[in-house]
């Protein structure tokens, strides 16, 4: 390993401080090189090339504004697995990429072939979407309806 304390190689895990860096820019996208470098003990200079290394090898991919749904008018996540009907040759997932209330979707191993996360505003919204699903895709459903969310989007690291 380099005496930087920051594998070079593409994707490799980094370490050390590298590591306190990904986690604190996890939990928080706008900390300025100021706070990061007392969070890691290294110059603000040392900390801004650390970071854009990070950024260069692909471990940072993007920085984004997280938004509450419920605040937005969309209080209802479900999860929709997906099963093509019959022989297709069409791919689900582009057939549905124009429905902007699927926020993922997950090819997946099991019965199911793919797993959606959804928002919407009501049941109702629920039920019409479903169907637009199934008439879009000429998928079978199955639905399950989230009561609470504990946590979400975590960190990796």
């Amino acid at each position: 390993m380099s005496s930087s304390n920051s594998p070079a190689e593409p994707g490799a895990v980094p370490v050390d401080v590298d590591r306190l860096l990904l986690a604190a820019l996890a939990r928080d996208g706008r900390a300025s090189y100021t706070e990061l470098a007392e969070k890691v003990g290294l110059s603000v200079s040392a900390v801004h090339q650390r970071v854009r290394r990070l950024e260069q090898r692909g471990l940072i991919t993007g920085y984004r504004a997280v938004l509450d749904p419920k605040l937005l008018g969309l209080p209802l996540t479900a999860f929709v697995s997906i099963t093509p009907i019959g022989a297709q040759n069409e791919d689900p997932p582009a057939l549905l990429s124009h429905l902007s209330a699927i926020e993922e979707c997950h090819s997946v191993a099991g019965q199911e072939s793919y797993i959606l996360k959804v928002r919407v505003a009501s049941p109702d919204a629920l039920e019409l979407l479903l169907r637009e699903i199934r008439a879009c895709a000429n998928v079978s459903t199955r639905t399950t309806v989230v009561l609470s969310t504990l946590y979400e989007d975590r960190p990796p690291i």
